[in-house]
């Protein structure tokens, strides 16, 4: 006689508490758990709870890799949601690949990439970096400073917003890299650095610890956000909480979420999850991705009726789920997901006043064939600046 296993579904999570981005990851484990707990609380996969089998990668390529690794030929596990930093996510592609395992990856990145065993749920190119480009120069002028960190996602950003600036008339006047370890010394002979050549506005991609003495070099230096703010693709309400609203305010991110998006569905999911992990947490891009993409996992655990990777690439693909930033979906043909891009300045509070919005949801386009604008409104929304 066949039954049916009322087993936990297992489903690897990986994501740094410890380590230079564990500011950040730990919103991604947060939002992963809050949607969990949500998908559990409803009945789980056809009657069957998910399961997280979670470890500490320690913000660390290789132990990522490792722990897979781990998770795969240890703890059967086939599905994977985790990694922050492209370098984390590289290390763990060939494993989900020679091991058929799926990663479901929640930060926006660089593009340029395609793996049939991942599923890229954070911004491309096209649905961040275009739209800063357009609006810093639109707004602040041509000269642009970049600022990154000394890894994968920087260079590789670095290099599709020089082709974006460039190509509309703009100036790069320098670029510069520094270990993500570096100290304070060294992110204050940059601020000084820019300083002396008075660009219009700096483009960082410092990640991690970095970002918070990034912005106190640029207060030590005496640099001033109304005449040159710094816009950036990854700072977010994480790392402003972390270095203090008064270091961060008046800076531009361009996302496509954030913690001040105005629907009820976004205000019902920021009140649970500050019941859940506190009053004083914030939620972030990345904590929106990784909560959105269990949601879209477990929809597709429940119509393949099982784990199999096969089956759940049949079903992932053209999938859509009602997120805090609005609907998302899942590309048929290149794995990443409609998004709905934003630029936002940082207030007083802590928190980002949204300044300008898409009309609706852009199709990705991880390898920038178009490097014009999708529908992208200039619509200024009404409150308080």
């Amino acid at each position: 006689m066949n039954t049916v296993s009322m087993e936990p579904i297992r489903i690897g999570m990986l994501f740094s508490q410890t380590g230079v981005t564990s500011v950040i990851e730990r919103g991604e484990r947060m939002g992963t758990l809050l949607a969990v707990e949500e998908i559990n609380e409803a009945g789980g996969i056809n009657g069957r709870p998910l399961r997280l089998v979670a470890y500490d990668p320690e913000s660390s390529p290789a132990r990522y890799q490792q722990l897979a690794e781990k998770l795969i030929l240890e703890d059967g596990v086939r599905i994977i949601l985790g990694c922050y930093m492209s370098s984390t996510r590289k290390a763990v592609i060939p494993v989900v690949e020679k091991w058929n395992a799926l990663l479901v990856y929640p930060t926006l990145y660089e593009g340029f990439e395609y793996s049939r065993n991942v599923v890229y749920t954070g911004a491309a190119p096209n649905q961040n970096s275009v739209q800063l480009a357009e609006f810093m120069l639109r707004t602040c002028g041509s000269r642009v400073f970049m600022v990154g960190s000394d890894y994968i996602y920087p260079y590789e950003s670095n290099r599709i917003m020089s082709d974006l600036i460039l190509e509309r008339g703009g100036e790069k006047v320098a670029e510069h890299y520094l270990p993500l370890n570096a100290e304070w010394d060294a992110y204050l002979e940059i601020a000084r650095k820019i300083k002396r050549l008075s660009p219009d506005f700096i483009f960082s991609t410092v990640v991690g610890d970095g970002t918070a003495l990034l912005h106190r070099a640029y207060r030590e230096v005496g640099l001033d956000p109304q005449r040159m703010p710094i816009g950036s693709l990854t700072t977010c309400e994480a790392e402003v909480q972390q270095m203090g609203a008064e270091l961060a305010e008046g800076h531009i991110t361009s996302a496509v979420y954030f913690q001040s998006v105005a629907t009820a569905l976004n205000e019902r999911c920021v009140r649970k999850c500050k019941q859940r992990f506190g009053p004083d947490v914030v939620t972030n891009m990345c904590w929106e991705a990784a909560y959105f993409q269990t949601h879209l996992v477990a929809n597709a655990l429940r119509l393949a009726g099982s784990d199999n990777v096969r089956e759940l690439l049949r079903v992932l693909p053209g999938s859509e789920f009602l997120a805090p930033q609005g609907l998302v979906r899942v590309d048929e043909d290149n794995h990443h997901t409609y998004l709905r891009p934003r630029i936002g300045k940082v207030n007083a509070q802590g928190q980002f006043y949204i300044l300008e919005e898409a009309t609706s949801w852009v199709r990705p386009d991880p390898y920038l064939v178009d490097h014009t604008l999708q529908d992208w409104s200039s619509r200024v929304p009404l409150q308080a600046q």
